[in-house]
């Protein structure tokens, strides 16, 4: 059996068409045109790239950027100074700080001044804290883990009832995708790396969302026949037959895995697309609650 390829790339393009739809709809209604804004301290090439590309992904669905930078030195009043700012600015609809933050400044105190309003990426304490509660709502969602829950009721998972493994634990990722799980009523497994006999741990998994940050580290005989495979890991390992001397992999050895799963997402053009898209999302859904 080959598995079906969770096309993660189709799926973001048909949740950005609706956000642009969603965007033009809003504002020919009166309303306010959505407004994101990043804020980027210091100088970290990766966090430099993907703030580039959540600027061009709100102009193309027609969402307005405000971009502000500060440098590595900045200090936590400065940093806090400047996003009580845009909590104050009725332009603005969605406030990114991109992560991480350099050495030396308080992450959490930083993502607990972001107002709950407009907190489009679902990090800040009481989001995460709603997430983990029986019966309360966060006002967001993290966008790669809700991007998972997407891929799986797309590729026709039956999530309710389902033995889930979420493999990786950390607060971006992994546990706020098992809460996820838990909330869609799945028997969720969150492992680590002191987990005994992980292999045998995801053998048990009906859905498999691994998140690790170690290349290929899932085995094709870690999976379980038939099951749906999520891959959030997205790493460079050495390729000398490629022009940059490098290709992305992810966190399951996709060869092995495609050969038993139902179905499993590639990397790249897996979960990666649906994080921007479900940040445009979010950005529009702020927007329109700015006027209920």
């Amino acid at each position: 059996m080959t598995a079906r390829i969770i096309d993660g790339k189709a799926i973001a393009q048909e949740l950005r068409d609706s956000v642009a739809r969603g965007v033009e709809e809003l504002v020919e209604a009166g309303g306010p045109r959505p407004g994101l804004a990043t804020v980027l301290v210091g100088e970290d090439p990766a966090s430099h790239t993907y703030v580039r590309m959540k600027r061009k992904a709100s102009a193309e669905v027609g969402i307005e950027s405000f971009h502000h930078e500060l440098p590595a030195d900045a200090s936590q009043e400065e940093v806090e100074g400047l996003v009580k700012k845009l909590n104050d600015d009725p332009k603005v609809h969605g406030i990114l700080v991109q992560l991480p933050l350099p050495a030396g400044l308080d992450e959490e105190a930083v993502l607990r001044a972001i107002s709950i309003d407009k907190d489009v990426d679902g990090f800040h304490p009481v989001n995460i804290g709603r997430l983990a509660q029986k019966g309360r709502e966060p006002q967001f969602v993290p966008c790669t883990p809700a991007g998972c829950m997407i891929l799986l009721e797309k590729a026709g998972a039956q999530i309710e009832g389902a033995n889930a493994v979420v493999v990786g634990r950390s607060n971006i990722v992994g546990m706020p995708a098992a809460l996820l799980l838990v909330k869609a009523n799945a028997t969720t497994t969150i492992c680590h790396s002191r987990t005994q006999d992980l292999p045998g741990v995801c053998r048990e998994a009906d859905i498999l969302i691994a998140a690790i940050g170690r290349p290929e580290m899932i085995k094709g005989d870690w999976i379980k026949p038939g099951a749906y495979v999520i891959d959030v890991g997205v790493n460079r390992v050495e390729d000398p037959d490629s022009k940059k001397g490098y290709k992305l992999v992810g966190d399951v050895a996709f060869d092995e895995a495609k050969e038993v799963a139902e179905a499993i997402t590639p990397v790249p053009g897996g979960v990666g697309p649906m994080t921007i898209a479900g940040l445009l999302n979010n950005t529009l859904t702020a927007a329109k609650r700015s006027v209920d």
